[in-house]
């Protein structure tokens, strides 16, 4: 399914993004889930990253989001997400449902 993970860093955890090792970490992970998009942009006060992938089995929340709670102190979302394709799809088969 493709999942949105949305990551908020606080400003004042900064030490451990400018850390050389973070680099590594974040592409080993983005190398892991294989994203179909990743953006990263200041929000809420935060730094934000949001990553599109396609999780093959819920087993991967805990090897996804760990690290990031352990190592960042971040705040950590998972949503399912749709493309366009996959509303339309949807809202046919919702209309054809009534």
């Amino acid at each position: 399914m493709r999942m949105l993970l949305k990551v908020q860093v606080p400003a004042d955890g900064g030490q451990q993004i400018s850390d050389e090792e973070w680099p590594k970490k974040l592409k080993q992970m983005l190398e892991m889930l294989k994203p179909e998009a990743a953006y990263f942009s200041p929000q809420d006060g935060m730094r934000t990253m949001m990553i599109f992938f396609d999780m093959q089995k819920e087993s991967m929340m805990p090897v996804v989001t760990t690290p990031l709670f352990d190592e960042l102190n971040a705040k950590v979302t998972l949503s399912p997400a749709m493309n366009v394709d996959d509303l339309m799809a949807g809202l046919k088969q919702a209309k054809n449902n009534r």
